[in-house]
């Protein structure tokens, strides 16, 4: 399932001209990304400090801060019955900003181990 195109949609602030995407082969390399997101955002915040470290609650919190993000699901020859791959449409799937956080500490916590 983790192996699944994914297309994330943000916009980082209430200005239409700041709405971009991040393409990736995978749910995993998705969820790496937006980790990598925040991280150069703290960089950028905090050029003077080396070694930055954060905690889900400080990711979740860039993650709400944003004006939106969303992400695109491939579930295209899904055959997983738990899959929620529209058929009819043949589409990507939406999912919102709470399966995203949901998805991101599950990153973390694999990363973790």
């Amino acid at each position: 399932m983790a192996n699944r195109h994914t297309i994330i949609l943000m916009q980082a602030s209430p200005n239409r001209a700041t709405r971009t995407f991040m393409d990736f082969e995978s749910i995993t390399q998705a969820m790496g990304g937006i980790c990598a997101l925040y991280e150069r955002k703290l960089k950028e915040l905090n050029p003077a400090i080396r070694n930055l470290s954060y905690d889900i609650v400080d990711l979740y919190n860039f993650i709400d801060g944003l004006a939106d993000m969303s992400a695109l699901v491939d579930y295209h020859g899904c055959l997983v019955s738990t899959c929620s791959y529209d058929h009819s449409s043949h589409a990507y799937v939406p999912h919102d900003r709470q399966w995203i956080k949901q998805r991101t500490f599950q990153h973390l916590k694999k990363l973790a181990r």
